[in-house]
C-alpha cells in the first residue's frame, strides 16, 4: 500500500473519497514519463485573471517551441488567450500558433473570427501575425477569408503587414491554384511599393505564383534596381535570380561579337583537331563567322542593362555568401567579357570560408574557368590544395587547377600535382592522374613530361595508382602511338603485376590496338592471358577475343591455334556477352561456306583508326544550367527549377520600362540625392567602373542616371564619394556660368517689361492677398514667378507690394545680392553639398508665409523679437532639380524646382516652375506635355505650350501637379515637334505641405490629438555647425515648406543673453504645416539637450508621411 501511495503523492493523485481514481496500464507508456498530467501547472497559469501569469506561461511554452519539445497538447490553453487584451501575451499566443496551426486546424479553424479580428488590431505586429495564422490553417474552405486577408493588408500602413502578405500568396496558391488571377493582381500591387522591407517577399511570391508573367517586372525594373542594395540580404538574392532572368529576355547579347570570333577558336579545338582536313574546314568556318562579324552593327549596351550591373556590383562585398555567388553568377551571365573579372576576387574570398560554402563555390568556379579561364589565374595559388580539405573539395579544386593550366603555369601545377600523388587519399590520388593526363591532352608541348611522369608510376608500390597511370597512359599514346613503341612494350610487362581489371584492359588494348609495332611481344601476351583467360574479370575476357582478333588478322601464323583456343574456351563461358562476343568474331575473322559478305571486310572493322578520346572536364556543359542554382550542383534538372532564357535575336521595346515609378531608398535624403543627380552628368560609362574596389555608393548614382531616356528622378544610392563630387563640381562650373549669364540677360529684359504693369497693381493685389487665404488668380502667380526670377538674378527690382505685405511682421528685405551670397553659404552648410548649376529662381524671404498667414500676422500685436523674420519663415533657397539632360534631350536641357507658391489654378496642386534652355544650333518648337501617366488620385495641370524656343535661348514655365500627398512620381512625354521624351517629377516629402500659422498653445493642442501611432520621434546628435536657432530653423525648413511656430514665452525661445540665467535653456522650436492635398496637419518639433543632443517628434495623421519627414529632416539636422 505505501508503494502505491507513494505513486500517487508522485502523479499528483488523490484517495480521498469523491475523487475519481485514475488506473494505470503498466504498458502505456505512463510509468516511463515524469508525470503523467503535463503541463497542468501551464495551463492554470493561461486560466489565471493575472496577465502576469499568462505572460510567464506563455514564455515559458516558447522557450520550449524553441529547444525543440513538442507543445502541442497546451493549444487548447493557448487558443483562448488570442483575444488577451495584453498586447505581449498577444504576440506571444500568435507566435505559438503559427507553430501549431497547421498541426491542429480544426481547433484553430474555432478561433478564426478572433484571428479576423486581429487583422484589424492597431499594432503591426498583431496584424501580421494574425495573418501570419491565418494562411498557416491549410483548409480549403477559408479561402475567401484568406484572399480578403491578404488584399487589405496589401494595402496596410505597416511595410511589415505587407511583406507578411507578400508570404502569404504562395501559401494560398498552394492550397488553391485557380485564385491565381485574384493573387497576381495583389503581386501587382505589393510589386509597386516603395519599401525594401516588402521588395524580397514580393519578388519570392511572384517567382512562386507566375514567373511567365514578365510584363508585371517591366515598370517596376528600375525601381528594384534602386532598391537592391538595401533590401534583407535573402530578398537580395532572390531579386538578383529574378533579374538575371528578365535581363536574357530584354537586353541583348553584350559578348555577340566576341563569341563569334571563340567559337571558331575556342579551347575545345585542340581536343579534336588531328586531322588537316578538319583545320581546313575550320579556317573556311572561322573566316566565315569573321565576314558576319564585320557585317554586323557595332553592339550598345541598353543603359537599363548598365544600370543592373553597377547596382549590383557592390553587393560583391557582401557578407553573406549567397548575395555574392548571386552576383557572381549575374555577372557570367550577363556582363560583358571585360567586366566579368570583377567577380573573381570575390569567389576566392568566400573560398575562405565552410567547406559547404567552398564546395558549392568550386562548383561554379569550376563551370567559369572552362569558358573565363584567365579571370582566375591570377589566384591561382588560392585553389591549392590542403591536405586538411575533404575528398570533395580537393577533387574540384583539382578541377579547376586543371582548367586554369596554359603554357605559362603548367610547370607549377605538374610540381604541385606530384606533391598530391603522395598522399594517403587514393580517391584523391586517382583524380590527380586523371588531371595530369588532361593537363597533358590540351598542352602539347608537356605532352612527353607527362607521359614519363606517369610511366614512372608505373612502378609505384600502390596498385590502385599504377592502374589508373595506366589507364590514363592508355588515353595519351592514342595521339602518337608511332613515337611511344617503348611504352607499350614496359606496359605489356605489368601484364604479369596489375590484377586491377580495368588497367589490365587497358594493356590488352593499347597491345592489340598497336600490334605491329610490337610484333614480338603482341603474340606472346596472348599466350599468357590465354592461360588465365578462365579466371579473368569479363572485361579482360573481351579484351582478350579482342586481341585474339586482331592478331589472327595480322598474324595468323603465329596466333591461329592461340585463337582458336580462346574462341573456344569463350563459346562455353558463363556470362552470355562473352559466349555472343565469340561467336560474331569466330564467324567474322574464319571465312566459312556459311559467313556472310562481312567476312571480307573484318580488317576494316578491327582495324580501323580510331580517333583518341577526348579528356573532357565534367563541368563542360554545365554553363546551361543558371549558375549558383541546385539544378547545377546536381547537374540535373530540379523540380522548380526555371530554364535560363536564351539572349533574344533583336532587342525588345526600351519604352515599356520608362513608365517606371522612381522609388525612394529608405537612408538616403531625395533632396540629396536629386542634387546629385544634377552634379552626375551624362558621360561615359567609365565613370563607375574605374575599378573593382570602387565605392559602393558612386556605381548605382552613375548607373541610374547616366544613360537612361527616362530620367529617373533618383538613384538608389545612399551617398556618393567626396572625390567624385569634387571632380563633377569642377567640371560644371564653367558650362554653368555662361548658361547664367545668357539667363541673366533675358530675366532682366522681361522684368523691366513687367515692372510698370507691376507697380500699377500694387493696392489691388494687397487688398485681395488679405481677404483670400486659398488661392491667387493667375495672373498674381506670373508675377510672383518673375519677382522670384528677378531677385535670384541679383536685379534690385522688387514689386512694393511684398514689402507692404511684410510691414508688419518682418523687417525690410535686404538686397538681392547678400540673399544669393546667403545662399551659396547655405547650401554648402545645410546639405553638405555643391549644387553645380546655380538655381535660376530663390525664395524670397517671406515666401513661405501662405495667404492665411499673412493675414493673421496683420492682426497682431507681438513684439518684432517674438516674430523676427527668421521665427515664422526663414529664407531658403529653392533647389533644382535636372528633368532632362542637354545630352539625352539632343540640345534641350530642362530644369525644374518647387517654386512654394500657392498654384492659382487649383489650390491642391504643387506648383513645379520649369527652366528650358535650348543648347542646340537648331530651334526648337512647340514644346508641351503627352501622354501623362499617373497613379490612382494624381492629377496634373500641363503648362501652355512653348511655341518657339530658340537656340541658345532659355524660358520658364508652370505645372501644376497633385501628387495627391503621396511621393510617387508624376511620368509624362516631354514633346518637341521632332522628338519624345520619357521623364519623370518626383516630389521630396517637404514639398507635399504647405506652412500653416499657429500659436503655441493651438500647436501644443493638437499635438495632444496627434499621440500615439500618429508620432514618430528619433534621437539625435545635431551637426556641429547646427546647434544656433538660426541654423536649425534654416535647415528644417529647407528640408520641408513647414513655417515657424513663434515661442509664446522667453523660457524657451532663448532670447539673446537675457540678464537672469533662463529656467529652462534648452530651447524648443516648432513648425507646423499642413499637406497640400487633403489638409492633414504636419508637426515637427526639435527639442534641444546638452552637447548637441536633441529629440525630432513629428506628428501627423498621415504616418507616411511622418515617416519619410522624419528620416528627411534627421539627414538635414545631423549632415
Amino acid at each position: 500500500m505505501s508503494a502505491s501511495s507513494a505513486f500517487n503523492d508522485e502523479k499528483g493523485g488523490s484517495s480521498s473519497v469523491g475523487e475519481p481514481e485514475y488506473g494505470h496500464d503498466p504498458a502505456s507508456g505512463g510509468i516511463f514519463s515524469s508525470d503523467y498530467k503535463r503541463h497542468d501547472d501551464l495551463k492554470e497559469m493561461l486560466d489565471s485573471n493575472k496577465d502576469a501569469l499568462k505572460l510567464e506561461a506563455m514564455k515559458r511554452i516558447v522557450a520550449m517551441i524553441a529547444r525543440g519539445k513538442n507543445a502541442s497538447d497546451l493549444f487548447p490553453a493557448v487558443v483562448k488567450n488570442v483575444a488577451c487584451k495584453n498586447i505581449e501575451v498577444k504576440k506571444l499566443v500568435y507566435v505559438y500558433l503559427v507553430r501549431y496551426a497547421e498541426e491542429q486546424q480544426d481547433l484553430a479553424l474555432l478561433s478564426i473570427s478572433t484571428f479576423q479580428r486581429g487583422l484589424k488590431d492597431p499594432n503591426q505586429l498583431i496584424r501580421a501575425s494574425a495573418l501570419r495564422v491565418l494562411s498557416s490553417i491549410r483548409v480549403t474552405i477559408i479561402v475567401p477569408i484568406m484572399m480578403l486577408a491578404i488584399k487589405e493588408a496589401a494595402s496596410d500602413m505597416s511595410p511589415y503587414v505587407r511583406k507578411t502578405a507578400a508570404h502569404a500568396i504562395p501559401k494560398l496558391y498552394s492550397l488553391d491554384p485557380e485564385q491565381k488571377d485574384q493573387l497576381i493582381e495583389v503581386i501587382e500591387k505589393l510589386l509597386a511599393d516603395k519599401t525594401t522591407l516588402v521588395a524580397g517577399s514580393v519578388v519570392m511570391a511572384f517567382e512562386e505564383v507566375c514567373p511567365e508573367r514578365i510584363d508585371l517586372i517591366h515598370k517596376n525594373y528600375r525601381k528594384l534596381c534602386n532598391l537592391l542594395i538595401d533590401v534583407e540580404e535573402w530578398g537580395q538574392v532572390v531579386i538578383i535570380n529574378m533579374l538575371t532572368r528578365y535581363a536574357r529576355t530584354q537586353f541583348l547579347n553584350p559578348n555577340i561579337n566576341e563569341s563569334l570570333l571563340e567559337e571558331g577558336g575556342g579551347g575545345d579545338k585542340t581536343f579534336y583537331c588531328s586531322d588537316e582536313d578538319e583545320d581546313e574546314d575550320e579556317e573556311k568556318e572561322k573566316q566565315a563567322e569573321v565576314s558576319a562579324l564585320a557585317k554586323r552593327k557595332p553592339y550598345v549596351m541598353d543603359p537599363d542593362h548598365r544600370l543592373l550591373l553597377r547596382n549590383t556590383k557592390p553587393l560583391l562585398q557582401s557578407r553573406n555568401a549567397a548575395v555574392v555567388m548571386a552576383v557572381a553568377q549575374l555577372y557570367f551571365h550577363l556582363a560583358p567579357k571585360a567586366e566579368v573579372g570583377v567577380i573573381a576576387k570575390a569567389l576566392v574570398r568566400l573560398l575562405r570560408s565552410h567547406s559547404e560554402v567552398q564546395f558549392v563555390v568550386l562548383q561554379n568556379v569550376a563551370t567559369m574557368t572552362i569558358k573565363r579561364r584567365g579571370m582566375f589565374e591570377p589566384y591561382l595559388k588560392s585553389f591549392y590544395i590542403r591536405s586538411t580539405d575533404p575528398t570533395q573539395i580537393k577533387i574540384l579544386k583539382l578541377e579547376v587547377l586543371t582548367n586554369l593550366a596554359n603554357e605559362t603555369n603548367i610547370s607549377t601545377i605538374l610540381r604541385e600535382f606530384q606533391t598530391y600523388i603522395k598522399s594517403m587519399d587514393k580517391d584523391f590520388v586517382a583524380a590527380t592522374i586523371q588531371a595530369i593526363g588532361r593537363c597533358a591532352t590540351n598542352i602539347g608541348e608537356v605532352r612527353d613530361t607527362c607521359l614519363n611522369g606517369l610511366v614512372q608510376l608505373l612502378s609505384n608500390r600502390d596498385e590502385l595508382v599504377v592502374a589508373e597511370s595506366v589507364v590514363v597512359i592508355k588515353k595519351l599514346l592514342q595521339m602518337q602511338p608511332e613515337k611511344h613503341s617503348d611504352i607499350i612494350k614496359h606496359m605489356a610487362k605489368l601484364t604479369d603485376n596489375i590484377q586491377v581489371p580495368m588497367a589490365r584492359a587497358s594493356i590488352l588494348w593499347l597491345i592489340g590496338e598497336y600490334c605491329e609495332h610490337v610484333p614480338k611481344i603482341a603474340p606472346d601476351v596472348l599466350r599468357k592471358m590465354a592461360k588465365s583467360f578462365t579466371n579473368e574479370e569479363d572485361i579482360v575476357k573481351l579484351q582478350i577475343i579482342n586481341l585474339a582478333a586482331k592478331l589472327y588478322l595480322t598474324n595468323s601464323k603465329q596466333t591461329k591455334l592461340l585463337t582458336q583456343y580462346v574462341l573456344n574456351l569463350a563459346k562455353y563461358d558463363q556470362n552470355y556477352d562473352i559466349r555472343d562476343r565469340a561467336r560474331f568474331i569466330r564467324q567474322l575473322i574464319v571465312p566459312t561456306e556459311k559467313s556472310g559478305a562481312l567476312s571480307k571486310y573484318a580488317k576494316k572493322l578491327f582495324l580501323a583508326l580510331k580517333p583518341a578520346p577526348v579528356l573532357e572536364s565534367p563541368f563542360k556543359d554545365r554553363d546551361h544550367f543558371q549558375l549558383g542554382s541546385l539544378s547545377h550542383l546536381l547537374n540535373a534538372k530540379a523540380g522548380g527549377y526555371q530554364e535560363l532564357p536564351d539572349w533574344p535575336e533583336s532587342a525588345p521595346d526600351p519604352s515599356v520600362r520608362n513608365v517606371e515609378v522612381p522609388e525612394w531608398t529608405k537612408c538616403s535624403s531625395r533632396e540629396k540625392r536629386k542634387e546629385k543627380k544634377v552634379e552626375k552628368p551624362f558621360y561615359s560609362d567609365s565613370e563607375g567602373e574605374s575599378g573593382p574596389t570602387e565605392s559602393a555608393d558612386s556605381e548605382p548614382d552613375t548607373g541610374s542616371g547616366s544613360e537612361s531616356v527616362s530620367v529617373s528622378v533618383e538613384s538608389g544610392s545612399p551617398s556618393d564619394s567626396e572625390e567624385s563630387e569634387e571632380s563633377s563640381e569642377s567640371d560644371e562650373d564653367e558650362e554653368e556660368e555662361e548658361k547664367e549669364k545668357k539667363k541673366k540677360k533675358k530675366e532682366i529684359k522681361q522684368m523691366q517689361a513687367s515692372e510698370s504693369e507691376q507697380s500699377s497693381e500694387d493696392d489691388r493685389k494687397r487688398d485681395r492677398k488679405i481677404k483670400e487665404q486659398k488661392s491667387n488668380s493667375e495672373s498674381e502667380s506670373d508675377e510672383d514667378s518673375e519677382s522670384e526670377s528677378s531677385q535670384s538674378e541679383s536685379s534690385d527690382t522688387e514689386s512694393e507690394v511684398e514689402v507692404k505685405k511684410k510691414k508688419k511682421v518682418s523687417e525690410p528685405k535686404p538686397p538681392s545680392k547678400p540673399l544669393k551670397k546667403e545662399k551659396k553659404e547655405m547650401s554648402l552648410l545645410d546639405l553638405d553639398d555643391f549644387e553645380p548649376t546655380p538655381s535660376p529662381q530663390v525664395t524670397p524671404v517671406n515666401t513661405f508665409l501662405s495667404n492665411s498667414l499673412v493675414t493673421d500676422l496683420e492682426g497682431l500685436s507681438l513684439s518684432d523679437s517674438v516674430l523676427s523674420p527668421a521665427t515664422i519663415a526663414p529664407s531658403s533657397a529653392l533647389k533644382n532639380y535636372e528633368l532632362l539632360h542637354r545630352i539625352t534631350g539632343e540640345g534641350l536641357s530642362v530644369e525644374y524646382c518647387f517654386s512654394r507658391q500657392a498654384f492659382s489654378p487649383d489650390a491642391n496642386m504643387v506648383a513645379v516652375q520649369m527652366h528650358f534652355t535650348n543648347n542646340a544650333t537648331s530651334d526648337t518648337k512647340n514644346l508641351h506635355i503627352e501622354d501623362v501617366k499617373l497613379q490612382s488620385g494624381m492629377r496634373v495641370k500641363e503648362f501652355a505650350e512653348i511655341e518657339l524656343l530658340p537656340a541658345g535661348e532659355a524660358t520658364t514655365a508652370v505645372m501644376g501637379v497633385d501628387f495627391c500627398d503621396s511621393t510617387q512620381a508624376a511620368n509624362f512625354q516631354l514633346c518637341t515637334h521632332t522628338r519624345k521624351f520619357f521623364v519623370s517629377i518626383q516630389p521630396p516629402v517637404g514639398e507635399l505641405m504647405r506652412p500653416v500659422f499657429l500659436t503655441e498653445n493651438e500647436f501644443k493642442k493638437e499635438q495632444s490629438q496627434l499621440m500615439g501611432m500618429n508620432e514618430i520621434s528619433e534621437n539625435l546628435t545635431l551637426d556641429a555647425k547646427c546647434r544656433n536657432e538660426h541654423a536649425i530653423v534654416q535647415r528644417v525648413t529647407t528640408a520641408a515648406n513647414l513655417s515657424r511656430v513663434p515661442c509664446g514665452s522667453d523660457k524657451e525661445c532663448s532670447p539673446a543673453a537675457p540678464p537672469p540665467p533662463p529656467p529652462h535653456p534648452h530651447p524648443v522650436y516648432r513648425f507646423a504645416g499642413k499637406t497640400v492635398t487633403s489638409g492633414s496637419l504636419v508637426l515637427a518639433t526639435v527639442a534641444t539637450k546638452d552637447e548637441g543632443a536633441a529629440q525630432l517628434t513629428v506628428n501627423c495623421e498621415k504616418m507616411v508621411i511622418g515617416t519619410m519627414l522624419v528620416k528627411d529632416l534627421l539627414l538635414a539636422l545631423t549632415q
